[in-house]
């Protein structure tokens, strides 16, 4: 049975009040370090990104039997480990799914028009080009999605309406569905010209977009990222940038976040490769906000909440 619950990031008010109603006892702790944390009291944590929960902090949770991870990514968890020990492991795809697919197309959109890029010539040079700014429509593009989850999933959906051809890569099988058809890596390379990531941070996918990768595509293509920034090489983009591999990137999300993907500026100095990004008309930044709505934030605690009172179910019938 599940009885007391221990929150660890800020979320929104829905949670505590649903969990309370529900008779869990919960307590918050948004600043201890994890050494100071006696986990032991709890059934199960609820967290963002604030912390890492290693195997040294997991062997002391003796009682622990769920850890939820507000979001889609559990990287910040030693997952196998958790897993071996019996913790069941929780996250919440599904709550900002949309968010992310809308702002991956707004991206998209700002990009191949230069939205931004000429809001800028308007107000900071008083120049109205028009020429220069003739843009791209998406009807008719191969709009390629590489991993096809949840996010993946209402990226394709929505853009159904846009008349593009969509296709998806994933390494499971059986994922593809009415709106993208499933292909393999070579057709992907064959045929994008517009690339989006939706995949997981992973071993398998930790810098999957280096050069060896994108020089294979057929196309000059469009990359979008919403997914981690350490899934593409920096460097290796600036030089796919530099000769015309890549047309265009529209990033929001960095290799260079801090752990809890709330700042980039830690560092005293920046790469090369990043400043070269910053100063570049080919790309648009947004400051990982791409699942970051208000009704998101809504949604993924309330499907954390969802996802307990479904575990403590299974648990009252053991």
């Amino acid at each position: 049975m599940i009885n007391k619950i221990l929150i660890l990031d800020k979320n929104h008010p829905f949670i505590i009040y649903k969990l309370k109603k529900k008779g869990f006892i919960c307590d918050e702790n948004y600043s201890d370090s994890p050494d100071k944390i006696d986990i032991s009291l709890y059934d199960g944590i609820i967290l963002r990104s604030r912390l890492k929960i290693d195997k040294k902090f997991i062997k002391r949770a003796k009682n622990l039997k769920f850890i939820a991870r507000i979001g889609s990514g559990i990287e910040n968890i030693d997952k196998d480990y958790a897993i071996k020990k019996g913790i069941t492991l929780i996250s919440s795809p599904e709550g900002n799914k949309d968010a992310v697919a809308e702002h991956a197309i707004g991206m998209l959109l700002c990009m191949i028009n230069y939205i931004i890029r000429s809001h800028q010539q308007i107000i900071t040079k008083r120049k109205w080009y028009r020429e220069e700014n003739r843009g791209m429509e998406i009807m008719g593009k191969t709009i390629s999605i590489i991993g096809y989850g949840n996010t993946g999933k209402a990226f394709a959906k929505k853009l159904s309406g846009f008349n593009a051809k969509i296709l998806c890569y994933d390494i499971l099988p059986n994922v593809g569905d009415f709106y993208a058809k499933q292909v393999n890596v070579n057709t992907i390379l064959e045929k994008s010209d517009i690339v989006s990531l939706h995949v997981p941070y992973t071993k398998e996918t930790k810098g999957m977009i280096n050069y060896n990768f994108i020089k294979k595509f057929l196309k000059p293509i469009y990359l979008i990222n919403t997914s981690r920034g350490k899934c593409i090489i920096t460097s290796h983009l600036v030089k796919a940038l530099k000769n015309g591999k890549i047309r265009g990137a529209c990033l929001d999300v960095l290799e260079y976040e801090n752990f809890s993907y709330n700042s980039i500026f830690q560092y005293e100095k920046f790469s090369k490769s990043f400043l070269y990004l910053i100063h570049s008309n080919k790309i648009i930044f947004t400051p990982h906000i791409a699942g970051w709505t208000k009704e998101s934030k809504y949604k993924m605690d309330k499907k954390i909440v969802e996802k307990i009172m479904t575990l403590n179910k299974k648990f009252n019938k053991i």
